[in-house]
């Protein structure tokens, strides 16, 4: 155990080099290319989600502020 440590300190690129497996599972999906128009859409997306959500909350407070009123 003692000379793994060693050779990870003295020599890091060595003890990477041992530890890199291939990506499997959603590593290698994530680390393909053309994944920009992916990201974009989610954010896209999420950002839609919160603007309808301000939409709809400022149209139900304005109802309520309305009743209020009389």
């Amino acid at each position: 155990m003692q000379a793994d440590t060693t050779i990870a300190v003295l020599d890091p690129a060595a003890a990477q080099a041992e530890t890199t497996q291939p990506p499997r599972g959603i590593e290698r999906a994530m680390l393909a290319e053309s994944k920009i128009p992916v990201v974009l859409a989610v954010v896209l997306i999420v950002w839609a989600g919160i603007l309808l959500l301000l939409y709809r909350t400022e149209r139900r407070l304005a109802r309520v502020e309305r009743e209020m009123r009389g």
